[in-house]
């Protein structure tokens, strides 16, 4: 399976403008800039693209993992804070934390931390990311 996403980019870093968008059509020509990435202009940037998916890659994992464990989520709910740091030779994502809260009826707190773990480990964005992958993982009744 291959996908598609692209961007579209005109002028130089701080006053220039882009676009990105996705095969499905998910986003179209979604605006993106230097102030939608280090200010606070609507638009979206690529850390907060690169989170939704690891959120999303890795809450499809789980749900995977707990049934093959007989246990089926009521809900599952993940946010992954992605960090962007200046270094030496300019920016680099150097962390993800992923959070997750879980309804899990019957599950015990050790098989949902168990599974959890496995997901942060095992899922394909996660294991494309070359940054310190953190998660916290709670069990709500």
């Amino acid at each position: 399976m291959k996908k598609t996403a692209s961007a579209h980019w005109s002028g130089d870093l701080k006053t220039g403008k882009g676009t990105i968008s996705t095969q499905s059509g998910a986003l179209k020509e979604q605006a993106y800039g230097f102030n939608t990435r280090f200010g606070d202009t609507p638009g979206t940037n690529p850390e907060e693209l690169l989170g939704a998916a690891h959120a999303g890659c890795f809450t499809m994992a789980l749900s995977n993992i707990l049934a093959e464990a007989g246990m089926v989520a009521q809900s599952l709910d993940t946010t992954a804070e992605v960090t962007l740091d200046k270094v030496d030779d300019g920016f680099s994502i150097t962390a993800v934390h992923l959070t997750v809260e879980a309804v899990i009826p019957g599950a015990s707190v050790q098989a949902f931390e168990d599974a959890a773990r496995k997901a942060e480990k095992g899922c394909p964005v996660s294991k494309v990311l070359n940054a310190k992958i953190s998660m916290d993982a709670k069990l709500k009744s």
